[in-house]
């Protein structure tokens, strides 16, 4: 399947490294004139030089920190009042790992600003746009935990769930305007972020990480993880007029880790 996304801008967030990283490589390589959003600048200068070099297209990136949603709300507003974007990827930086008594309120205060506020905001920001030219797309990087909750993810659990929802609402409102909504259901994908959650989860078990890794292999019936460039194919087809009729979706991409239809 041949899919070309050139003449299109995408934003997408935590796009350094991981599967932010494996999602701006891939939408460039179809086209896209991809836009990085990340806290660190010095490794956004190096994808952009990379990414310039390997697809003869023009690339920039913005500096936001998630976990500080006045400052994004400021700094988002003047990007949007300056440029306009197709493709909206949402990913962030997950929370920290934990179950239900070990977080207060203050704790999901957090998460609910990272996983949630900055999304709706910036997609509120994104859509006029969008709108006027009848087309566009934004996708969501979510998790499995969302079906099938997973204890030690207890804050991502919980407001992914909401943002999920929210993404299922917002794609019947705006589906006249030729704009698709989905999210995708991630599973276990070798990351630094699960890096640092098998790193938690050894501790807390006082066990070693590679048993901790195999027995997360162990529960996919791939028996392994999924590879950060297999995420981009999925993005790259849903952000493409080849996906035109998928919306409201919210797709497993886990190996066959769900044991939920």
């Amino acid at each position: 399947m041949n899919i070309s996304l050139k003449g299109k801008v995408a934003l997408v967030g935590g796009s350094t490294r991981g599967i932010g990283l494996a999602i701006a490589k891939q939408l460039a390589s179809s086209g896209a004139s991809v836009c990085l959003m990340s806290r660190n600048q010095s490794m956004m200068e190096k994808v952009v030089d990379q990414l310039s070099k390997d697809y003869n297209q023009e690339h920039s990136f913005i500096k936001v920190d998630f976990s500080d949603f006045d400052s994004l709300k400021v700094i988002m507003k003047d990007f949007f009042s300056k440029r306009k974007i197709d493709i909206l990827i949402n990913n962030t930086q997950g929370p920290s790992s934990g179950n239900a008594l070990s977080k207060s309120v203050n704790d999901y205060q957090f998460a609910f600003d990272l996983l949630f506020k900055n999304i709706v905001y910036t997609s509120s920001l994104a859509l006029d746009h969008m709108k006027k030219q009848n087309w566009g797309r934004i996708i969501n990087v979510a998790s499995v935990s969302v079906r099938e909750p997973l204890n030690y993810l207890v804050l991502s659990n919980t407001i992914r769930s909401a943002m999920v929802s929210w993404s299922k609402t917002l794609s019947a409102d705006v589906a006249s305007y030729g704009i698709t909504v989905n999210s995708i259901l991630t599973g276990y994908f070798d990351t630094e972020r699960i890096s640092d959650l098998i790193k938690d989860k050894a501790k807390s078990l006082n066990v070693n990480e590679s048993e901790v890794l195999d027995s997360m292999k162990e529960l996919v019936p791939l028996k392994r993880l999924g590879k950060p460039e297999e995420y981009g194919y999925l993005v790259n087809f849903l952000a493409s007029d080849k996906a035109s009729y998928i919306t409201g979706s919210s797709i497993p991409i886990d190996g066959g880790l769900l044991k939920s239809i």
